[in-house]
């Protein structure tokens, strides 16, 4: 599978779920959102990076996480559309017209988004990552079959680690740690300097703590569908190092995107 096969086929699992006749109105787990609001931002979200994707300017929100809220929000209330069936359509469509516009273009092409600049690989990544969050919540929510599994996963990293640094909240205040991490069969570092994360293919140093963590566990961690404590309880993540204790420290210095 290739990042754009990853791509449409989770886009097309959406749609699959979004086609079985469910309720617009059943309400998403832990958050305020409903099935129908979520397919509509992912309708929406499609759109805005397809053109990006194709090299038009599409502003959106500040780059932070509050402001992406802010500004997700008052997409919602200006777009009523709330039909499954059409949402679902809409989100498969976008998704290939992404994926056609990124392969007119170089992947090292750079574009900015709502999450900063980036090149068009990482944006791919980054529709990747959005399709895969929200989706597990349409899924769950719908008592259907998710679609974040270890391959998918591999794709969302170029994202992942280029948006650490852009999400860090207070919590990482003065924060001085090295940190391994180990994803399935990928690995890299995330280095603290006053607060200030530095990611990198190998620690700068020893690190002060290894997490090893399973693919799914790290995107579901990340995006905040999971806690460190429900990780740890699934034997999901193992620490070790000089300061161990740190590994539940590592998700808390993030606001997920």
């Amino acid at each position: 599978m290739t990042p754009e096969d990853a791509i449409v086929d989770t886009a097309d699992r959406i749609a699959e779920l979004l086609a079985a006749g469910a309720d617009p109105q059943t309400p998403l787990l832990g958050a305020e959102w409903t099935v129908g609001e979520a397919a509509a931002h992912l309708a929406l979200a499609g759109k805005l990076m397809a053109d990006i994707g194709a090299g038009k300017e599409r502003p959106y929100g500040d780059g932070t996480p509050s402001g992406l809220a802010a500004a997700n929000r008052a997409a919602l209330t200006a777009f009523s559309q709330r039909d499954l069936v059409l949402l679902g359509a809409e989100i498969a469509d976008t998704a290939r017209a992404f994926v056609t516009a990124a392969a007119a273009r170089s992947p090292r092409d750079a574009v900015l988004t709502p999450m900063g600049p980036m090149d068009v690989a990482t944006l791919g990544s980054y529709l990747l990552t959005h399709l895969l969050g929200h989706g597990y919540d349409i899924a769950i929510a719908l008592r259907g079959r998710h679609m974040v599994t270890r391959e998918m996963v591999a794709f969302t990293l170029p994202f992942m680690r280029l948006a650490m640094p852009r999400v860090v909240n207070a919590d990482a205040a003065d924060h001085q740690a090295c940190y391994l991490l180990r994803i399935g069969h990928d690995r890299f570092a995330v280095a603290f300097a006053n607060g200030v994360p530095t990611v990198t293919d190998a620690p700068p140093r020893r690190p002060d703590c290894t997490i090893a963590i399973d693919p799914v566990a790290f995107l579901l961690l990340a995006l905040g569908r999971w806690t460190a404590p429900v990780a740890m309880a699934r034997a999901k993540v193992v620490v070790w190092g000089r300061k161990p204790w740190l590994g539940l420290r590592f998700p808390m210095l993030f606001t997920a995107p």
